[in-house]
């Protein structure tokens, strides 16, 4: 069994998901994980499918000749290792240019692996702020974890972490 990635961008439009799905079960694919949005405008999606090696060409074959949207496709060659401990960090910050990068560098540098990142803005109850709010999952050693909790709490002054130990 191969496990593809596919990446795909396209503008928006009624039945993408549909036209995907059906393409998959065709070449008799199992549809494992996404993650689909619509950003202005767009189409953006990023799915993972387990499909057999003998249909794995015929399937990407396919994806590709989607008219409406650019596929980017690759075949997973093998399994991450096994870390000790993943995180999922909640973060808040007033929002500023540059934030994804200090958090993602922080987490870089800590030793940690970041697995996912959604992030959006908001704004805050009283005064109208700008804010930033982060869901992140990282991978990392456990004997790390205290040192990457201070690290990003160093960022600002007014980032805050909430930290669950999966």
């Amino acid at each position: 069994m191969n496990h593809i990635i596919i990446s795909c961008i396209g503008a928006d439009q009624a039945g993408i998901v549909d036209t995907l799905s059906n393409i998959i079960k065709e070449h008799e694919g199992n549809w494992q994980v996404s993650s689909l949005h619509h950003l202005s405008g767009f189409f953006a999606g990023v799915i993972e499918v387990a499909v057999s090696q003998n249909k794995t060409q015929s399937l990407v074959s396919a994806l590709n000749n989607i008219d409406s949207l650019n596929c980017q496709i690759e075949i997973a060659k093998s399994i991450s290792e096994k870390v000790n401990t993943n995180l999922t960090l909640e973060l808040t910050a007033n929002d500023r240019a540059g934030i994804v990068q200090e958090i993602s560098s922080v987490i870089h540098h800590q030793g940690g692996n970041l697995i996912k990142l959604v992030c959006s803005q908001s704004s805050a109850a009283h005064t109208g702020q700008l804010m930033f709010n982060a869901k992140v999952q990282v991978a990392m050693n456990e004997t790390d974890v205290d040192e990457l909790v201070s690290a990003l709490e160093h960022i600002a002054d007014d980032l805050m972490v909430d930290i669950t130990r999966a």
